[in-house]
Protein backbone atom coordinates (compact mmCIF):
# COMPACT_ATOMS: atom_id res chain seq x y z
CA UNK A 1 0.00 0.00 0.00
CA UNK A 2 1.26 3.47 -0.87
CA UNK A 3 1.87 5.41 2.37
CA UNK A 4 -0.82 7.96 3.19
CA UNK A 5 -0.36 11.22 5.12
CA UNK A 6 -3.42 12.37 7.06
CA UNK A 7 -3.73 15.66 8.95
CA UNK A 8 -5.84 15.66 12.11
CA UNK A 9 -7.84 18.90 12.23
CA UNK A 10 -8.23 18.92 16.00
CA UNK A 11 -9.53 22.47 15.85
CA UNK A 12 -12.70 24.15 17.08
CA UNK A 13 -13.10 26.96 14.54
CA UNK A 14 -14.47 26.13 11.10
CA UNK A 15 -12.62 28.89 9.21
CA UNK A 16 -9.34 27.91 10.85
CA UNK A 17 -9.91 24.25 10.03
CA UNK A 18 -10.63 25.03 6.37
CA UNK A 19 -7.54 27.23 6.11
CA UNK A 20 -5.34 24.60 7.77
CA UNK A 21 -6.75 21.91 5.48
CA UNK A 22 -5.94 24.03 2.43
CA UNK A 23 -2.37 24.50 3.68
CA UNK A 24 -2.03 20.76 4.27
CA UNK A 25 -3.25 19.83 0.80
CA UNK A 26 -0.85 22.31 -0.82
CA UNK A 27 1.93 20.57 1.09
CA UNK A 28 0.96 17.15 -0.26
CA UNK A 29 -1.24 15.71 2.50
CA UNK A 30 -3.54 12.95 1.21
CA UNK A 31 -6.39 12.72 3.73
CA UNK A 32 -8.16 15.22 5.97
CA UNK A 33 -9.42 14.24 9.41
CA UNK A 34 -12.32 16.02 11.05
CA UNK A 35 -10.84 15.60 14.51
CA UNK A 36 -12.95 14.99 17.59
CA UNK A 37 -12.70 18.63 18.82
CA UNK A 38 -13.83 19.83 15.38
CA UNK A 39 -16.77 17.41 15.35
CA UNK A 40 -17.77 18.49 18.86
CA UNK A 41 -17.64 22.16 17.84
CA UNK A 42 -19.04 21.98 14.30
CA UNK A 43 -20.63 18.56 13.92
CA UNK A 44 -22.14 17.58 10.58
CA UNK A 45 -21.92 21.18 9.41
CA UNK A 46 -18.14 21.08 9.74
CA UNK A 47 -17.83 17.84 7.78
CA UNK A 48 -20.13 19.24 5.07
CA UNK A 49 -17.98 22.37 4.88
CA UNK A 50 -14.84 20.28 4.37
CA UNK A 51 -16.57 18.23 1.67
CA UNK A 52 -17.86 21.31 -0.15
CA UNK A 53 -14.48 23.04 -0.04
CA UNK A 54 -12.42 19.95 -0.90
CA UNK A 55 -14.41 17.67 -3.22
CA UNK A 56 -12.75 14.35 -3.93
CA UNK A 57 -10.45 14.44 -0.88
CA UNK A 58 -10.87 11.56 1.63
CA UNK A 59 -12.30 12.82 4.94
CA UNK A 60 -11.99 10.84 8.17
CA UNK A 61 -14.65 11.62 10.79
CA UNK A 62 -13.05 10.83 14.15
CA UNK A 63 -16.30 10.07 15.93
CA UNK A 64 -14.81 7.67 18.48
CA UNK A 65 -18.20 5.95 18.37
CA UNK A 66 -19.17 3.99 21.49
CA UNK A 67 -22.92 3.49 20.85
CA UNK A 68 -25.53 4.27 18.23
CA UNK A 69 -23.08 3.03 15.67
CA UNK A 70 -25.23 2.74 12.56
CA UNK A 71 -26.82 6.17 12.91
CA UNK A 72 -23.56 7.99 13.62
CA UNK A 73 -21.79 6.41 10.67
CA UNK A 74 -24.76 6.99 8.37
CA UNK A 75 -25.00 10.66 9.31
CA UNK A 76 -21.32 11.28 8.66
CA UNK A 77 -21.43 9.38 5.37
CA UNK A 78 -24.31 11.56 4.18
CA UNK A 79 -22.38 14.67 5.25
CA UNK A 80 -19.47 13.66 3.04
CA UNK A 81 -17.11 11.62 5.22
CA UNK A 82 -15.34 8.72 3.54
CA UNK A 83 -14.05 7.11 6.76
CA UNK A 84 -15.50 6.84 10.28
CA UNK A 85 -13.93 5.77 13.58
CA UNK A 86 -15.38 3.31 16.11
CA UNK A 87 -13.80 2.28 19.39
CA UNK A 88 -12.74 -1.31 19.99
CA UNK A 89 -13.94 -1.01 23.59
CA UNK A 90 -17.50 -0.40 22.45
CA UNK A 91 -19.87 -3.35 22.53
CA UNK A 92 -19.17 -5.78 19.70
CA UNK A 93 -22.64 -5.10 18.29
CA UNK A 94 -21.74 -1.41 17.95
CA UNK A 95 -18.71 -2.29 15.84
CA UNK A 96 -20.88 -4.58 13.70
CA UNK A 97 -23.42 -1.77 13.25
CA UNK A 98 -20.76 0.71 12.15
CA UNK A 99 -19.33 -1.84 9.73
CA UNK A 100 -22.80 -2.49 8.29
CA UNK A 101 -23.39 1.25 7.88
CA UNK A 102 -20.03 1.50 6.16
CA UNK A 103 -20.99 -1.19 3.68
CA UNK A 104 -24.45 0.31 3.14
CA UNK A 105 -23.22 3.86 2.60
CA UNK A 106 -19.84 3.34 0.99
CA UNK A 107 -17.56 4.50 3.79
CA UNK A 108 -14.54 2.76 5.29
CA UNK A 109 -14.39 1.92 9.00
CA UNK A 110 -11.38 2.55 11.21
CA UNK A 111 -11.32 0.71 14.55
CA UNK A 112 -9.45 2.41 17.41
CA UNK A 113 -7.82 0.28 20.13
CA UNK A 114 -7.35 3.13 22.63
CA UNK A 115 -7.75 1.85 26.18
CA UNK A 116 -7.82 -1.84 25.32
CA UNK A 117 -6.29 -3.95 28.13
CA UNK A 118 -4.36 -5.83 25.45
CA UNK A 119 -3.71 -3.56 22.48
CA UNK A 120 -2.75 -6.42 20.15
CA UNK A 121 -5.90 -8.40 20.96
CA UNK A 122 -7.88 -5.19 20.50
CA UNK A 123 -6.45 -4.84 17.00
CA UNK A 124 -7.36 -8.44 16.17
CA UNK A 125 -10.92 -7.84 17.37
CA UNK A 126 -11.19 -4.77 15.15
CA UNK A 127 -10.26 -6.86 12.12
CA UNK A 128 -12.41 -9.83 13.12
CA UNK A 129 -15.50 -7.62 13.34
CA UNK A 130 -15.00 -6.32 9.82
CA UNK A 131 -13.23 -2.96 10.13
CA UNK A 132 -11.06 -1.82 7.24
CA UNK A 133 -8.23 -0.19 9.26
CA UNK A 134 -6.70 -0.31 12.75
CA UNK A 135 -5.85 2.86 14.66
CA UNK A 136 -3.24 1.89 17.25
CA UNK A 137 -3.73 4.70 19.74
CA UNK A 138 -2.15 5.84 23.00
CA UNK A 139 -4.51 8.49 24.35
CA UNK A 140 -3.84 12.13 25.22
CA UNK A 141 -4.95 11.83 28.85
CA UNK A 142 -3.08 8.58 29.36
CA UNK A 143 0.16 10.02 28.06
CA UNK A 144 -0.07 13.21 30.07
CA UNK A 145 -1.15 11.47 33.27
CA UNK A 146 1.71 9.00 33.18
CA UNK A 147 4.22 11.74 32.37
CA UNK A 148 2.89 13.88 35.24
CA UNK A 149 3.47 10.95 37.60
CA UNK A 150 7.13 10.96 36.59
CA UNK A 151 6.98 7.74 34.61
CA UNK A 152 8.00 7.15 31.01
CA UNK A 153 5.29 8.29 28.64
CA UNK A 154 4.02 5.36 26.53
CA UNK A 155 4.26 5.54 22.74
CA UNK A 156 2.30 3.75 20.01
CA UNK A 157 5.69 2.67 18.68
CA UNK A 158 6.15 0.41 21.73
CA UNK A 159 3.85 -2.30 20.31
CA UNK A 160 3.44 -1.14 16.73
CA UNK A 161 5.32 -4.05 15.15
CA UNK A 162 3.26 -6.53 17.18
CA UNK A 163 0.00 -4.88 16.13
CA UNK A 164 1.02 -4.84 12.46
CA UNK A 165 1.99 -8.52 12.64
CA UNK A 166 -1.30 -9.44 14.31
CA UNK A 167 -3.63 -8.10 11.60
CA UNK A 168 -4.02 -8.20 7.84
CA UNK A 169 -5.45 -4.68 7.40
CA UNK A 170 -3.59 -1.34 7.29
CA UNK A 171 -2.51 0.19 10.61
CA UNK A 172 -2.14 3.79 11.74
CA UNK A 173 -0.14 4.78 14.85
CA UNK A 174 -1.49 7.71 16.88
CA UNK A 175 -0.46 9.43 20.07
CA UNK A 176 2.18 12.08 20.72
CA UNK A 177 4.64 11.10 18.02
CA UNK A 178 7.49 13.43 17.14
CA UNK A 179 8.06 14.38 13.51
CA UNK A 180 10.86 11.84 13.20
CA UNK A 181 8.75 9.09 14.76
CA UNK A 182 5.74 9.86 12.58
CA UNK A 183 7.63 9.69 9.29
CA UNK A 184 9.19 6.37 10.33
CA UNK A 185 5.95 4.50 11.02
CA UNK A 186 5.91 2.98 7.49
CA UNK A 187 9.20 1.29 8.46
CA UNK A 188 7.17 -0.53 11.14
CA UNK A 189 4.66 -1.68 8.52
CA UNK A 190 2.06 1.03 9.30
CA UNK A 191 1.32 2.91 6.05
CA UNK A 192 -1.16 5.48 7.42
CA UNK A 193 0.75 8.42 8.92
CA UNK A 194 -1.36 10.87 10.91
CA UNK A 195 -0.08 14.35 11.74
CA UNK A 196 -1.84 16.12 14.60
CA UNK A 197 -0.70 17.50 17.94
CA UNK A 198 1.92 18.76 18.52
CA UNK A 199 3.17 18.89 14.90
CA UNK A 200 0.15 20.55 13.28
CA UNK A 201 -2.04 21.51 16.23
CA UNK A 202 -1.25 23.01 19.63
CA UNK A 203 -2.24 20.20 21.99
CA UNK A 204 -3.26 22.58 24.79
CA UNK A 205 -5.31 25.16 22.87
CA UNK A 206 -6.73 23.25 19.87
CA UNK A 207 -5.31 25.94 17.57
CA UNK A 208 -3.14 25.55 14.51
CA UNK A 209 0.52 25.25 15.47
CA UNK A 210 2.77 28.22 14.83
CA UNK A 211 5.82 28.35 12.59
CA UNK A 212 6.14 27.16 9.01
CA UNK A 213 3.36 24.58 9.05
CA UNK A 214 3.26 24.18 5.27
CA UNK A 215 7.01 23.62 5.13
CA UNK A 216 6.88 21.08 7.94
CA UNK A 217 4.03 19.18 6.30
CA UNK A 218 5.76 19.23 2.92
CA UNK A 219 8.86 17.70 4.48
CA UNK A 220 6.77 15.01 6.15
CA UNK A 221 4.90 14.21 2.93
CA UNK A 222 8.08 14.00 0.88
CA UNK A 223 9.69 11.60 3.33
CA UNK A 224 6.62 9.43 3.82
CA UNK A 225 5.77 9.18 0.12
CA UNK A 226 9.41 8.42 -0.73
CA UNK A 227 9.21 5.27 1.40
CA UNK A 228 7.43 3.33 -1.32
CA UNK A 229 4.76 0.68 -0.92
CA UNK A 230 4.21 -0.85 2.52
CA UNK A 231 3.15 -4.51 2.34
CA UNK A 232 -0.10 -5.35 4.12
CA UNK A 233 -0.08 -9.11 4.59
CA UNK A 234 -3.16 -11.15 5.48
CA UNK A 235 -2.78 -12.41 9.01
CA UNK A 236 -2.24 -16.08 9.71
CA UNK A 237 -5.27 -17.44 11.51
CA UNK A 238 -5.19 -20.47 13.79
Amino acid sequence: MRPIVQISLDLTDRAEALATAATALRAGVDWLEAGTPFILAEGLHGVRALRERFPGVPIVADLKTMDGGYLEAEMMAKAGATHVVVMARAHEETLRCVVKAGRDHGVKVMGDNLGCPDMVDGARLIEDLGCDFVIHHIGYDERRGIAAAGRRMPSPLDQLREVVAAVGIPVQAVGGLTLEQAVRTPEYGAPLVVIGAPLAVDADSFRTAGGDLEGTLRLICERVHAHGDVPVRPRSRP
